[in-house]
């Protein structure tokens, strides 16, 4: 695109270049003597005044016009604050009594000693 409008610009410029039109001398026309008038005369009497005008008819009332556009959304607030932590439950109450457990039985006592390598 560039090259085509620089192409024709040139092109242009070298086809108007190639005319050659002869300069036409016109002979200045004769002067020609005009008499000047007199001074001037007094002026005219002042014109009477125009008839007053009738009032026009109202015009009709405009068209409604467009509904505006939607605002934007507003930014999300802020997070509330934390609540106060709650209250320290009751005391619970005491556990029943486990059962009675059985007496010991004697026995031998067997330790298994690892062989030395």
């Amino acid at each position: 695109m560039r090259y085509s409008v620089l192409f024709t610009a040139v092109l242009a410029a070298l086809a108007l270049s190639g005319c050659n039109k002869p300069t036409v001398v016109t002979p200045a026309a004769p002067v020609a003597v005009v008499p000047v008038p007199g001074p001037a005369g007094p002026a005219g009497a002042t014109g009477a005044t125009g008839a007053q005008a009738e009032k026009g008819t109202t015009g009709d009332t405009g068209a409604t016009g467009n509904t505006g556009a939607t605002g934007y959304t507003g930014n999300t607030g802020n997070t509330g604050a934390t609540g106060n932590t709650g209250n320290t439950g009751a005391t619970g109450n005491t556990g029943a009594d486990g059962a009675q457990g059985q007496r010991g039985k004697g026995g031998d006592t067997v330790v298994i000693v690892p062989a030395s390598k």
